[in-house]
């Protein structure tokens, strides 16, 4: 399970035999997984494909080889169930994003929802910035 007992997750980028991306989702002791043919939405309201695949052992969240590659990771929570669609929150690399998986006959929709999570500066991650310059700061002479 993932930091905290929190569900882990798992976006995995495969380059063959055709280019897509696989969520997988930490549930009940294996990840439920989907592929994803275009990625995950970007903007709000946006919708993409996704088409249920086995569920696959936990194992797999770290999992990579020549043609897959971990594209994001970190955890998971829920928002709403129904039989019919789930709504949740992936906390990964980048900004929480809130999704909604949709069941539409046989197959699944995935939607990033209108509706996001604010993001607070204080929890923001720091990203990187330029390296300091080698050794001490220059000392300013002070004016006689």
């Amino acid at each position: 399970m993932g930091d905290d007992a929190r569900p882990a997750f798992v976006l995995h980028e495969h380059r063959r035999p055709r280019h897509h991306f696989d969520l997988r989702l930490e549930e009940d002791g294996v990840l439920r997984s989907w592929a994803v043919p275009r990625g995950l939405p970007r903007a709000p309201g946006e919708n993409r494909l996704a088409v249920e695949v086995p569920d696959h052992d936990l194992d797999h969240l770290g999992y990579e080889d020549e043609d897959k590659s971990v594209a994001d990771t970190g955890w998971w929570e829920e928002h709403d169930r129904t039989e019919r669609r789930m709504i949740f929150t992936l906390h990964g690399r980048d900004d929480p994003a809130r999704y909604a998986l949709i069941r539409t006959g046989d197959g699944w929709l995935l939607r990033r929802t209108l509706e996001q999570p604010e993001v607070s500066r204080t929890v923001r991650r720091l990203r990187p910035t330029a390296e300091p310059p080698d050794g001490p700061a220059p000392k300013r002479r002070s004016q006689p």
